[in-house]
Formats: structure tokens, C-alpha cells, sequence
């Protein structure tokens, strides 16, 4: 009877270890989230740097004043420099802006992230590193009103 209760007890076991580490790992993936988008409303570039992986590539369709469409990619440097400028003002985002965090899929060490925030929508892929910290690496994005990737200028 003992050793029929034993598979049992560390299937158990196993199944709330699992859970365990997919909580703590939901909580970090939010957290890295959470840190690239209120580093922006709150000005505090160390939140960005903390979110994100030095290899960073942030990338969407642009057009420029002829009409021709590219990729407009930006960095890791440029980002953090954003944190520090881009709200400066403090003018860019509502009171209370809209921040929705659906995270899409974990599997092990990588996580695919939905964001989206008041005028635009970022898709993100993050990974655990071996510090065992969630870092996004990679975000595409796009404004909700498509007409706004358009160079100005």
C-alpha cells in the first residue's frame, strides 16, 4: 500500500513545484513588463534598464515623407534614453493610463507578451537569464491608428 502512495505523493509534489515556478515566473515576466512601460510614464530610466536585455531590438514599419515604407529599429541605448526624455513633460500619457499585460505563452526560459497601453500595442519575447531574471529582448510594435507611421519631418 506504501509504495502505491509514493508515486502519488511526488506526483504532487511535482505539480505544486511546477506551479510554484510558474507563478514566480509570471510575477518576473509582469515585473520586466511593467518596468520598459512605467519607466516611460514615470521618467526612470533605471527601470528600463532593468527590464530590458542589452541586446534589445525594438522594431516597427515606418514610412517615410515619399511614401516608402522601412523597418525603424531602435536599441537598447535609445530606449533607456527615452525612459530618461520621452515624458519629460509629463504630457505623453493620460493620468491613468491604460496598460494591459496579457502574457501569451512561457515555455521553460522564453515568453512571448502582449502590451498594450493607450495609443500603441508591443509584442515582446522575453528570456530568463542565468541570474534568473526576465529580460525582454526583442519588442515589434505598432500605433492603434496605423496612419501615425508616417515621417513627418
Amino acid at each position: 500500500m506504501m509504495y502505491k502512495l509514493i508515486p502519488l505523493i511526488l506526483l504532487t509534489f511535482l505539480n505544486s513545484y511546477v506551479y510554484a515556478n510558474s507563478a514566480e515566473d509570471n510575477i518576473k515576466i509582469r515585473r520586466a513588463v511593467l518596468d520598459y512601460i512605467e519607466s516611460q510614464q514615470k521618467v526612470e530610466p533605471s527601470l528600463m534598464e532593468r527590464g530590458l536585455d542589452t541586446k534589445l531590438a525594438k522594431r516597427t514599419y515606418w514610412k517615410s515623407k515619399d511614401g516608402s515604407e522601412f523597418i525603424m529599429e531602435t536599441d537598447y541605448e535609445t530606449m533607456v534614453w527615452l525612459a530618461e526624455n520621452y515624458n519629460k513633460e509629463g504630457d505623453k500619457f493620460t493620468e491613468s493610463p491604460r496598460v494591459d499585460i496579457n502574457i501569451l505563452d512561457i515555455d521553460n526560459r522564453v515568453a512571448s507578451v502582449k502590451l498594450t497601453v493607450d495609443d500603441w500595442i508591443d509584442y515582446m519575447h522575453l528570456y530568463k537569464n542565468d541570474k534568473n531574471n526576465w529580460k525582454i529582448i526583442n519588442v515589434l510594435w505598432q500605433y492603434h491608428d496605423t496612419k501615425r507611421h508616417i515621417n513627418k519631418k
